[in-house]
């Protein structure tokens, strides 16, 4: 299987610390990495699905990536003029991207045209917030648009106008039948009269796409449609899970990177919500502080193998741990 080479940033965004202070926020922080980012835009957006994992990567802009970006209107470059009519908003709630970036298009881009795709990444904790995901996100790419132009007159070329992404990833509240699906939405050319043949490229404009989890438990077979995606997001999405490191190295590779063991004080996690519960499932199996078993016993395992030391007994002793944890660790990370 293609495996990206992992990288430090997605390492330590992987990790879940024992404070909870600020996971809300880091619980984004994973959608900010390039590797975590090719294994879902290889997923489900169709201009990479021929591509590989690391030129993917390649096709991201990584000074694209923001977090925290307002949606509403006046504040994405969407003031509209034009003769006496001016549309503002006022007094209105701001909504907010979560992870914005923009890449390559490989379709349409040549040596010569740079052709970008414009991506927003929602994660979120319910399917059911109270209103339908489908309208917000159609609402997103709405914006994402408008975005792009920022201001409208007479003269506005609107061929500059380049293809909006929003992916939405659904952990909870799921009904049985949908979970582990996935519902792709676009513009598309329904009915033609007369002798018309419109050319997909200027109206193949907005892509919506609705991941949904919603089980501890991914047991679908390889053959089945979104299969690798799915099963990362499911691992991402549910970390304290015991497969959790063997899923997550099927697709990203740390045993080569050098800088593995460094820098692992900057360590975030997933988000309150996963932090809360698999705290609550450790404490019913007798564990204090479950979910973090392993993730931060990792952090102190790389740190004393970063000062030399190799004996897995000694290691177990430093950390007080058993020499069958540092094993296991150390088999998961390659080192």
């Amino acid at each position: 299987m293609d495996k990206i080479s992992g990288s430090m940033e997605v390492l330590s965004s992987l990790q879940i610390t024992a404070d909870t202070a600020g996971l809300d926020q880091a619980s984004k922080e994973i959608y900010k990495n390039k590797e975590v980012l090719a294994v879902i835009l290889k997923g489900v957006v169709k201009e990479f699905e021929p591509y590989s994992y690391e030129e993917i990567m390649d096709f991201i802009e990584a000074d694209s990536i923001t977090g925290e970006e307002e949606v509403s209107p006046g504040r994405t470059n969407t003031k509209i003029q034009g003769g006496d009519k001016e549309f503002t908003a006022l007094n209105e709630k701001v909504s907010i991207f979560d992870t914005k970036l923009k890449a390559v298009n490989p379709k349409l881009s040549d040596e010569k045209i740079l052709v970008n795709l414009h991506i927003d990444i929602e994660p979120q904790k319910t399917y059911r917030p109270g209103y339908p995901i489908e309208k917000r996100g159609m609402y997103y790419l709405a914006r994402e648009l408008g975005a792009q132009l920022s201001l409208v007159t007479d003269n506005t070329d609107y061929n500059s106008l380049e293809k909006c992404y929003s992916i939405w990833i659904c952990r909870d509240d799921i009904p049985k039948k949908e979970r582990f699906s996935i519902s792709f939405m676009e513009m598309c050319n329904t009915t033609n009269y007369g002798n018309c043949q419109p050319d997909r490229k200027n109206y193949d404009l907005l892509t919506l796409i609705i991941i949904r989890l919603g089980d501890e438990v991914y047991n679908k077979a390889k053959e089945e449609p979104g299969y690798d995606v799915l099963k990362f997001l499911h691992a991402v999405m549910y970390p304290h899970k015991k497969d959790f490191l063997d899923t997550v190295k099927e697709y990203i590779d740390f045993s080569q990177n050098e800088t593995l063991w460094k820098e692992m004080d900057r360590m975030s996690g997933l988000g309150m919500s996963v932090l809360l519960e698999g705290e609550a499932r450790g404490e019913a199996r007798g564990e204090a502080r479950g979910v973090t078993l392993g993730v931060t016993l990792s952090a102190q395992i790389f740190k004393i193998i970063q000062s030399g030391e190799t004996d897995n007994n000694v290691i177990a002793e430093q950390c007080a741990c058993s020499v069958a944890q540092v094993e296991e660790i150390r088999r998961a990370f390659g080192i």
